[in-house]
């Protein structure tokens, strides 16, 4: 009788040593995380919106900046990664760091969406039925602003990760797979 398989179910390999296993970022969690911070945004802003203070900007220029720079980490890590000439190789600790900075950013990049995205929403269509007011004139530019950095950060972080992809080598177990 042989042995089960484990390799596939629990990242096992044969011999008994364990391969840490890290995932790419699921689309999926990104949706439902962004509909979940819009709807909340949405119910909290259509029933306090009077009692809140304006729209931070600070959110929207942090996820701007933080953009910018997965970006550029994402531009030199996929070089020094595919050691492109006169780049130095990356280490696989910041690599590793890297990952978890996307991982984290992509998440926050989608509440954030969320977040700006329902008050945009909402600003949007009061601002249309009622017309504007000083508040909502100030705050519509805020949640525009906030939601496109969002998304630029969430675009990032996913480049970022897919950038910290090592390409398949010899220890590769779909390209080697282990004899028996």
């Amino acid at each position: 009788m042989s042995e089960p398989d484990l390799t596939a179910a629990d990242g096992e390999r044969p011999g008994g040593s364990q391969r840490p296993r890290l995932e790419p970022t699921k689309g999926s969690a990104l949706v439902v995380a962004a509909l979940a911070a819009f709807a909340v945004s949405w119910l909290l802003i259509s029933r306090f919106y009077g009692d809140l203070p304006r729209l931070p900007w600070a959110p929207a220029a942090f996820s701007g900046v933080l953009a910018l720079l997965e970006g550029f980490l994402a531009v030199q890590t996929r070089a020094r990664i595919e050691r492109r000439p006169g780049r130095e190789p990356v280490a696989p600790l910041a690599v590793a760091r890297f990952v978890v900075l996307a991982k984290a950013s992509s998440m926050t990049g989608a509440v954030l969406a969320g977040l700006y995205g329902g008050a945009l929403a909402w600003l949007a269509v009061e601002q249309a039925r009622l017309g504007a007011t000083e508040a909502r004139a100030a705050d519509l530019p805020i949640a525009a602003t906030g939601t496109t950095a969002a998304l630029a950060l969430i675009g990032t972080a996913l480049w970022l990760e897919r950038a910290c992809r090592v390409p398949p080598g010899d220890d590769d177990p779909k390209k080697n797979p282990p004899t028996d």
